[in-house]
Protein backbone atom coordinates (compact mmCIF):
# COMPACT_ATOMS: atom_id res chain seq x y z
CA UNK A 1 0.00 0.00 0.00
CA UNK A 2 0.96 3.67 -0.19
CA UNK A 3 3.33 5.26 2.33
CA UNK A 4 1.30 7.55 4.60
CA UNK A 5 2.62 10.56 6.54
CA UNK A 6 0.84 12.21 9.48
CA UNK A 7 1.85 15.57 10.97
CA UNK A 8 0.88 16.92 14.39
CA UNK A 9 1.53 16.73 18.12
CA UNK A 10 1.96 13.76 20.43
CA UNK A 11 1.49 14.26 24.18
CA UNK A 12 1.36 12.43 27.44
CA UNK A 13 -2.21 11.48 28.28
CA UNK A 14 -2.88 11.33 32.03
CA UNK A 15 -6.03 9.57 33.21
CA UNK A 16 -7.33 8.16 36.51
CA UNK A 17 -8.01 4.44 36.71
CA UNK A 18 -11.44 2.80 36.55
CA UNK A 19 -13.51 5.83 35.51
CA UNK A 20 -12.47 7.68 38.67
CA UNK A 21 -12.30 11.46 38.94
CA UNK A 22 -9.05 13.26 39.73
CA UNK A 23 -10.36 14.26 43.17
CA UNK A 24 -10.84 10.57 43.94
CA UNK A 25 -7.46 9.53 42.57
CA UNK A 26 -5.10 12.09 44.05
CA UNK A 27 -2.88 11.39 45.79
CA UNK A 28 -2.60 8.03 44.10
CA UNK A 29 -1.95 6.30 40.80
CA UNK A 30 -2.65 7.78 37.38
CA UNK A 31 -2.20 6.15 33.97
CA UNK A 32 0.14 7.86 31.50
CA UNK A 33 -0.05 6.86 27.85
CA UNK A 34 0.86 8.70 24.66
CA UNK A 35 -1.75 10.35 22.47
CA UNK A 36 -2.49 13.11 19.98
CA UNK A 37 -4.81 13.23 16.98
CA UNK A 38 -2.27 12.69 14.21
CA UNK A 39 -0.20 10.30 16.33
CA UNK A 40 -3.36 8.29 17.03
CA UNK A 41 -3.96 8.00 13.30
CA UNK A 42 -0.37 6.91 12.67
CA UNK A 43 -0.53 4.30 15.44
CA UNK A 44 -3.82 2.87 14.21
CA UNK A 45 -2.70 2.75 10.57
CA UNK A 46 0.44 0.89 11.64
CA UNK A 47 -1.51 -1.64 13.70
CA UNK A 48 -3.88 -2.21 10.78
CA UNK A 49 -0.81 -3.14 8.74
CA UNK A 50 -0.11 0.15 6.97
CA UNK A 51 3.19 1.85 6.14
CA UNK A 52 3.14 5.13 8.07
CA UNK A 53 5.51 7.88 9.18
CA UNK A 54 4.70 10.31 12.00
CA UNK A 55 6.13 13.83 11.90
CA UNK A 56 6.33 16.19 14.87
CA UNK A 57 8.79 18.14 17.03
CA UNK A 58 9.69 16.94 20.52
CA UNK A 59 12.13 18.04 23.21
CA UNK A 60 15.33 16.00 23.37
CA UNK A 61 14.79 14.29 26.73
CA UNK A 62 13.90 11.01 28.43
CA UNK A 63 10.14 11.44 27.99
CA UNK A 64 10.67 11.68 24.25
CA UNK A 65 12.86 8.58 24.31
CA UNK A 66 10.03 6.64 25.96
CA UNK A 67 7.54 7.97 23.43
CA UNK A 68 9.72 7.04 20.48
CA UNK A 69 10.13 3.53 21.88
CA UNK A 70 6.34 3.10 21.97
CA UNK A 71 5.90 4.35 18.39
CA UNK A 72 8.74 2.22 17.05
CA UNK A 73 7.32 -0.77 18.91
CA UNK A 74 4.13 -0.61 16.84
CA UNK A 75 6.05 -0.04 13.58
CA UNK A 76 5.50 3.69 13.15
CA UNK A 77 8.37 5.31 11.20
CA UNK A 78 9.79 8.03 13.50
CA UNK A 79 12.51 9.30 11.15
CA UNK A 80 10.52 12.48 10.50
CA UNK A 81 10.42 13.50 14.18
CA UNK A 82 12.54 16.55 14.89
CA UNK A 83 14.28 16.72 18.28
CA UNK A 84 14.62 20.27 19.57
CA UNK A 85 16.28 22.19 22.39
CA UNK A 86 13.20 24.38 22.85
CA UNK A 87 9.66 23.72 23.99
CA UNK A 88 8.29 20.99 26.19
CA UNK A 89 6.44 17.70 26.01
CA UNK A 90 2.73 18.53 26.01
CA UNK A 91 0.23 16.88 28.34
CA UNK A 92 -3.48 16.45 28.54
CA UNK A 93 -5.68 15.14 31.33
CA UNK A 94 -8.80 13.00 30.84
CA UNK A 95 -11.61 12.03 33.17
CA UNK A 96 -13.49 9.26 31.41
CA UNK A 97 -17.23 9.78 31.75
CA UNK A 98 -19.87 7.18 32.46
CA UNK A 99 -23.64 7.17 32.05
CA UNK A 100 -24.89 10.76 32.40
CA UNK A 101 -21.51 12.14 33.54
CA UNK A 102 -19.54 13.35 30.49
CA UNK A 103 -15.86 12.83 29.88
CA UNK A 104 -13.71 15.90 30.54
CA UNK A 105 -10.45 16.97 28.90
CA UNK A 106 -7.96 19.50 30.26
CA UNK A 107 -5.01 20.65 28.14
CA UNK A 108 -1.51 21.51 29.31
CA UNK A 109 0.27 22.03 26.01
CA UNK A 110 1.28 25.70 25.90
CA UNK A 111 4.88 26.11 24.70
CA UNK A 112 5.07 22.51 23.49
CA UNK A 113 7.92 21.81 21.08
CA UNK A 114 5.69 21.43 18.02
CA UNK A 115 3.93 24.74 18.74
CA UNK A 116 7.33 26.51 18.82
CA UNK A 117 8.92 24.92 15.74
CA UNK A 118 8.74 26.85 12.44
CA UNK A 119 7.46 24.98 9.42
CA UNK A 120 10.73 25.65 7.60
CA UNK A 121 12.62 23.59 10.19
CA UNK A 122 11.12 20.33 8.92
CA UNK A 123 12.85 18.67 5.96
CA UNK A 124 9.64 18.19 3.97
CA UNK A 125 11.39 16.98 0.81
CA UNK A 126 12.97 14.09 2.70
CA UNK A 127 9.84 13.50 4.78
CA UNK A 128 7.63 13.17 1.69
CA UNK A 129 10.13 11.19 -0.38
CA UNK A 130 8.44 7.93 -1.39
CA UNK A 131 5.15 8.93 0.24
CA UNK A 132 1.76 9.31 -1.40
CA UNK A 133 -0.51 10.60 1.37
CA UNK A 134 -0.40 13.29 4.09
CA UNK A 135 -2.87 13.41 6.96
CA UNK A 136 -3.21 16.28 9.41
CA UNK A 137 -5.96 17.88 11.50
CA UNK A 138 -7.35 21.18 12.68
CA UNK A 139 -5.73 20.65 16.08
CA UNK A 140 -2.17 21.41 14.97
CA UNK A 141 -3.07 24.88 13.57
CA UNK A 142 -4.97 25.61 16.79
CA UNK A 143 -1.85 25.36 18.96
CA UNK A 144 -0.04 28.51 17.86
CA UNK A 145 0.43 30.83 14.92
CA UNK A 146 3.74 29.09 14.24
CA UNK A 147 2.20 25.62 14.10
CA UNK A 148 -0.65 26.95 11.95
CA UNK A 149 1.91 28.20 9.44
CA UNK A 150 3.75 24.88 9.65
CA UNK A 151 0.55 22.99 8.86
CA UNK A 152 -0.09 25.20 5.84
CA UNK A 153 3.48 24.67 4.61
CA UNK A 154 3.05 20.92 5.06
CA UNK A 155 -0.15 20.64 3.02
CA UNK A 156 1.08 23.04 0.33
CA UNK A 157 4.38 21.17 -0.07
CA UNK A 158 2.57 17.84 -0.11
CA UNK A 159 0.35 18.97 -2.97
CA UNK A 160 3.34 20.36 -4.87
CA UNK A 161 4.93 16.91 -4.61
CA UNK A 162 1.76 15.17 -5.80
CA UNK A 163 0.56 13.67 -2.51
CA UNK A 164 -3.09 13.20 -1.61
CA UNK A 165 -3.94 15.26 1.50
CA UNK A 166 -6.57 14.46 4.13
CA UNK A 167 -7.56 16.75 7.00
CA UNK A 168 -9.81 16.11 9.97
CA UNK A 169 -11.34 19.47 10.93
CA UNK A 170 -11.26 18.51 14.66
CA UNK A 171 -12.43 21.79 16.22
CA UNK A 172 -11.10 22.32 19.77
CA UNK A 173 -12.45 25.57 21.19
CA UNK A 174 -10.06 25.56 24.17
CA UNK A 175 -7.03 25.63 21.85
CA UNK A 176 -7.84 28.40 19.38
CA UNK A 177 -6.53 31.20 21.61
CA UNK A 178 -3.39 32.47 19.88
CA UNK A 179 -4.81 35.64 18.33
CA UNK A 180 -5.95 38.15 20.95
CA UNK A 181 -9.32 39.71 20.25
CA UNK A 182 -10.43 36.98 17.83
CA UNK A 183 -12.95 34.35 18.87
CA UNK A 184 -12.04 30.68 18.63
CA UNK A 185 -14.53 30.03 15.82
CA UNK A 186 -13.45 33.08 13.81
CA UNK A 187 -9.77 32.17 14.16
CA UNK A 188 -10.46 28.57 13.21
CA UNK A 189 -12.47 29.58 10.15
CA UNK A 190 -9.84 32.04 8.94
CA UNK A 191 -6.99 29.58 9.44
CA UNK A 192 -8.63 26.43 8.13
CA UNK A 193 -9.99 28.17 5.04
CA UNK A 194 -6.36 28.84 4.09
CA UNK A 195 -5.50 25.15 4.51
CA UNK A 196 -8.50 23.47 2.87
CA UNK A 197 -7.63 24.54 -0.73
CA UNK A 198 -4.79 21.98 -0.52
CA UNK A 199 -6.97 19.17 0.85
CA UNK A 200 -8.46 16.25 -1.11
CA UNK A 201 -10.30 14.40 1.68
CA UNK A 202 -12.10 16.25 4.48
CA UNK A 203 -13.10 14.45 7.68
CA UNK A 204 -15.47 16.00 10.23
CA UNK A 205 -17.90 15.10 12.97
CA UNK A 206 -21.47 16.32 13.50
CA UNK A 207 -20.34 19.73 14.80
CA UNK A 208 -17.02 20.48 13.07
CA UNK A 209 -18.46 21.74 9.79
CA UNK A 210 -20.55 24.28 11.71
CA UNK A 211 -17.76 25.43 14.05
CA UNK A 212 -14.98 25.58 11.45
CA UNK A 213 -16.84 26.43 8.24
CA UNK A 214 -20.21 27.79 9.34
CA UNK A 215 -22.02 24.97 7.52
CA UNK A 216 -24.83 23.42 9.54
CA UNK A 217 -27.11 20.39 9.28
CA UNK A 218 -30.79 20.95 9.96
CA UNK A 219 -33.12 18.83 12.12
CA UNK A 220 -30.42 17.45 14.42
CA UNK A 221 -30.19 17.11 18.18
CA UNK A 222 -26.75 15.73 18.96
CA UNK A 223 -27.21 15.76 22.73
CA UNK A 224 -30.63 14.15 22.44
CA UNK A 225 -29.37 11.38 20.19
CA UNK A 226 -31.25 12.53 17.07
CA UNK A 227 -29.52 13.01 13.74
CA UNK A 228 -31.06 13.49 10.30
CA UNK A 229 -28.45 11.65 8.26
CA UNK A 230 -29.63 13.03 4.91
CA UNK A 231 -28.91 16.59 6.09
CA UNK A 232 -25.23 15.71 6.50
CA UNK A 233 -25.09 14.73 2.84
CA UNK A 234 -26.06 18.34 2.14
CA UNK A 235 -23.24 19.50 4.46
CA UNK A 236 -20.74 17.40 2.51
CA UNK A 237 -21.97 18.79 -0.81
CA UNK A 238 -21.66 22.35 0.49
CA UNK A 239 -18.06 21.75 1.61
CA UNK A 240 -17.22 20.53 -1.89
CA UNK A 241 -19.05 23.48 -3.45
CA UNK A 242 -16.94 25.90 -1.41
CA UNK A 243 -13.73 23.91 -1.97
CA UNK A 244 -13.92 22.26 -5.42
CA UNK A 245 -10.50 20.66 -4.88
CA UNK A 246 -12.04 18.36 -2.25
CA UNK A 247 -12.87 14.95 -3.72
CA UNK A 248 -14.35 13.20 -0.68
CA UNK A 249 -16.01 14.32 2.56
CA UNK A 250 -16.46 11.94 5.48
CA UNK A 251 -18.73 12.87 8.39
CA UNK A 252 -19.03 10.74 11.51
CA UNK A 253 -22.51 10.43 12.97
CA UNK A 254 -22.48 10.08 16.73
CA UNK A 255 -25.76 9.96 18.62
CA UNK A 256 -24.88 10.52 22.27
CA UNK A 257 -27.45 8.88 24.50
CA UNK A 258 -25.04 8.96 27.44
CA UNK A 259 -21.29 9.02 28.00
CA UNK A 260 -21.19 5.23 27.75
CA UNK A 261 -24.00 4.64 25.24
CA UNK A 262 -23.60 6.04 21.73
CA UNK A 263 -24.97 5.08 18.34
CA UNK A 264 -22.17 5.26 15.79
CA UNK A 265 -21.95 5.48 12.01
CA UNK A 266 -20.70 7.72 9.23
CA UNK A 267 -21.10 8.78 5.65
CA UNK A 268 -18.62 9.33 2.84
CA UNK A 269 -19.65 11.60 -0.01
CA UNK A 270 -17.67 10.93 -3.19
CA UNK A 271 -17.69 13.95 -5.51
CA UNK A 272 -16.52 11.87 -8.47
CA UNK A 273 -19.47 9.52 -8.11
CA UNK A 274 -21.84 12.25 -6.96
CA UNK A 275 -23.02 9.83 -4.32
CA UNK A 276 -23.01 9.38 -0.54
CA UNK A 277 -22.15 6.03 1.02
CA UNK A 278 -23.44 5.45 4.57
CA UNK A 279 -22.39 2.80 7.07
CA UNK A 280 -23.35 0.57 8.67
CA UNK A 281 -26.40 -0.54 6.71
CA UNK A 282 -28.95 -3.32 7.27
CA UNK A 283 -31.37 -4.32 4.52
CA UNK A 284 -30.81 -1.03 2.75
CA UNK A 285 -31.42 1.11 5.83
CA UNK A 286 -28.92 3.02 7.99
CA UNK A 287 -28.38 0.96 11.16
CA UNK A 288 -25.69 2.52 13.38
CA UNK A 289 -23.60 0.44 15.74
CA UNK A 290 -25.15 0.59 19.20
CA UNK A 291 -22.20 0.93 21.56
CA UNK A 292 -23.78 0.52 24.98
CA UNK A 293 -20.77 0.05 27.25
CA UNK A 294 -18.09 2.47 26.04
CA UNK A 295 -14.72 1.93 27.68
CA UNK A 296 -13.07 5.06 26.23
CA UNK A 297 -14.42 7.31 23.51
CA UNK A 298 -11.49 9.77 23.41
CA UNK A 299 -9.61 8.99 20.21
CA UNK A 300 -12.66 7.43 18.57
CA UNK A 301 -12.73 9.99 15.79
CA UNK A 302 -9.02 9.50 15.12
CA UNK A 303 -9.53 5.75 14.80
CA UNK A 304 -12.20 6.50 12.20
CA UNK A 305 -9.81 8.76 10.29
CA UNK A 306 -7.12 6.09 10.46
CA UNK A 307 -9.49 3.41 9.21
CA UNK A 308 -10.57 5.63 6.32
CA UNK A 309 -7.03 6.62 5.31
CA UNK A 310 -5.86 3.00 5.56
CA UNK A 311 -8.78 1.73 3.47
CA UNK A 312 -8.42 4.39 0.77
CA UNK A 313 -4.77 3.37 0.43
CA UNK A 314 -5.50 -0.37 0.30
CA UNK A 315 -6.58 -1.55 -3.17
CA UNK A 316 -9.16 -4.12 -2.05
CA UNK A 317 -10.76 -1.63 0.38
CA UNK A 318 -10.38 1.59 -1.60
CA UNK A 319 -13.87 1.83 -3.12
CA UNK A 320 -15.80 4.48 -1.20
CA UNK A 321 -18.54 2.06 -0.13
CA UNK A 322 -15.97 -0.36 1.31
CA UNK A 323 -13.75 2.33 2.82
CA UNK A 324 -16.52 3.89 4.89
CA UNK A 325 -17.67 0.48 6.18
CA UNK A 326 -14.11 -0.31 7.24
CA UNK A 327 -13.58 3.08 8.91
CA UNK A 328 -16.79 2.89 10.95
CA UNK A 329 -16.09 -0.68 12.08
CA UNK A 330 -12.51 0.21 13.08
CA UNK A 331 -13.71 3.11 15.18
CA UNK A 332 -16.49 1.06 16.76
CA UNK A 333 -13.85 -1.35 18.08
CA UNK A 334 -11.74 1.52 19.39
CA UNK A 335 -14.52 2.43 21.83
CA UNK A 336 -13.77 -0.83 23.65
CA UNK A 337 -10.08 -0.02 24.27
CA UNK A 338 -8.44 2.11 26.97
CA UNK A 339 -6.36 5.00 25.67
CA UNK A 340 -6.30 6.90 22.40
CA UNK A 341 -4.56 4.26 20.27
CA UNK A 342 -6.77 1.73 18.50
CA UNK A 343 -5.14 -1.64 19.18
CA UNK A 344 -7.28 -3.41 16.58
CA UNK A 345 -6.05 -5.47 13.65
CA UNK A 346 -7.35 -5.46 10.10
CA UNK A 347 -8.77 -8.96 10.54
CA UNK A 348 -10.72 -7.88 13.65
CA UNK A 349 -12.17 -4.89 11.80
CA UNK A 350 -13.16 -7.02 8.83
CA UNK A 351 -14.79 -9.56 11.14
CA UNK A 352 -17.01 -6.82 12.57
CA UNK A 353 -17.78 -5.60 9.05
CA UNK A 354 -18.91 -9.13 8.28
CA UNK A 355 -21.33 -9.15 11.19
CA UNK A 356 -19.24 -10.69 13.96
CA UNK A 357 -20.29 -8.27 16.70
CA UNK A 358 -21.48 -10.58 19.47
CA UNK A 359 -18.26 -10.42 21.47
CA UNK A 360 -18.05 -14.20 21.83
CA UNK A 361 -14.68 -15.57 22.91
CA UNK A 362 -12.37 -16.34 19.98
CA UNK A 363 -10.55 -19.63 20.73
Amino acid sequence: MSKIVTFGEIMGRICPENFQRFRQSMPGKLDLTFAGAEANVAASVAMLGGDVKFVTALPDNEMTEACLSVLKGIDVDTSGIKLTDHGRFGLYFVERGANQRPSRVMYDRDYSAVSMTPGEDYDWNTIFDGSEWLHTTGITPALSEMSATAAEIAVRTAKEKGLTVSCDLNFRKKLWQWQTGTSATDLAQKTMRAILPYVDVVIANEEDAHDVLGISAENTDIEGGKLDVDKYVDVAKEIIRQFPNVKKVAITLRESLSATHNNWGALLYDATEGKAHIAPMNNGEYAPYQIKNIIDRVGGGDSFGAGLVFALNTPDLAKSADAIRFAVAASCLCHSINGDFNYSSRSEVEALMGGSGSGRVVR
